[in-house]
């Protein structure tokens, strides 16, 4: 904090006090708070102004002068014209350091609901089992103590690979170059894991989302294909990304076995705990998603979600 001062120091103080621009040729404090011989061998005058945002003063800038002049009231206008600029881009500064901590607590939960959702009950659900091994073999029914063990097997197998699509999934990041270049990575990625073909239609000509919108489409489609490649038995999928009315529309389809019942526990477990992340992302973007069964067999996702005003506008 060396270069924070007080609000009553001299000049700065008064900028800040009286939001107006102010000189002042004392500069012993600035002297003894800088420690540079310019203050004593050339600086005569010092000039604050005050850094402007919405009528709130946010800070203050100096110049520093050789000669002893009053400063024209019109350097004083374009003094505060500059300030006001200053505060906008400090402004737009905080709003965005304060955006990527918003973003960072809400990937954290994600994180945290999607362990909970998978990897916990999972891992919850093997311990329940190791109880009734455990009594099994205790009263020595050796045949339900293999089934139980089976059970168990079958549980860790299951929570060693959630870990493992969880640490890729949070590993993976955006394409720098934007969102569609990232959905193309993402296409490339599934060709080689799921020995399927994908195709990319991207219909929009100038994608401009926000970074958190990039974000939150980047991993809607990511979770699309992870359960394509773990559930569908695709041999097919179509990624596609449009513009129509004011509302972007991404779909991913595929030619899979489809939404199964309810009752098949099996096939529907991981999905609905990834479907579940899913429709929060889409929320966070004021859109839904929503998941259908295709006439022609397999499924479709569709996520659609408003284009911002600013965007529009632009």
């Amino acid at each position: 904090h060396e270069n924070l001062v007080s609000v009553d120091c001299g000049v700065c103080g008064k900028a800040a006090r009286e939001m107006t621009v102010s000189s002042w040729n004392n500069v012993a404090f600035c002297k003894k708070q800088a420690n540079d011989a310019y203050f004593s061998d050339t600086c005569n005058t010092v000039v604050a102004v005050p850094l402007m945002h919405k009528n709130q003063v946010m800070g203050v800038y100096n110049l520093f002068m050789e000669e002893d002049k009053t400063v024209p009231e019109d350097v004083r206008l374009l003094f505060r014209s500059i300030s006001e600029h200053l505060g906008i881009a400090l402004e737009n500064a905080r709003l965005t350091r304060e955006n990527m901590r918003i973003s960072l607590m809400n990937e954290r939960q994600m994180l945290a609901n999607q362990i909970h959702d998978s990897l916990a009950q999972t891992l919850a659900y093997a311990k329940m089992r190791l109880t009734v091994l455990s009594d099994s073999m205790r009263h020595e029914d050796y045949p339900k103590a293999n089934r139980y063990l089976v059970d168990v097997e079958e549980a860790v197998d299951l929570a060693y690979a959630d870990l493992r699509d969880l640490i890729t999934q949070y590993r993976d990041r955006i394409n720098p170059r934007g969102l569609v270049p990232a959905i193309q990575e993402l296409a490339k990625g599934f060709r080689k894991k799921a020995n399927a073909d994908v195709d990319f239609l991207n219909l929009v000509q100038d994608v401009s989302l926000s970074p958190d919108e990039e974000i939150q489409v980047f991993h809607i489609i990511q979770e699309s294909l992870y359960n394509i490649a773990k559930h569908a038995r695709a041999r097919h999928v179509v990624i596609t990304f449009d513009l129509v009315d004011g509302q972007y529309l991404v779909n991913v389809a595929d030619d899979g076995v489809g939404v199964q019942k309810k009752n098949d526990e099996s096939s529907t477990m991981g999905k609905s705990f990834g479907l579940t992340i899913m429709r929060e992302r889409a929320a966070k973007l004021n859109g839904k998603l929503s998941v259908e069964s295709r006439p022609a067999g397999g499924t479709v996702i569709r996520l659609v979600f408003p284009q911002h005003k600013s965007e529009h506008a632009a």
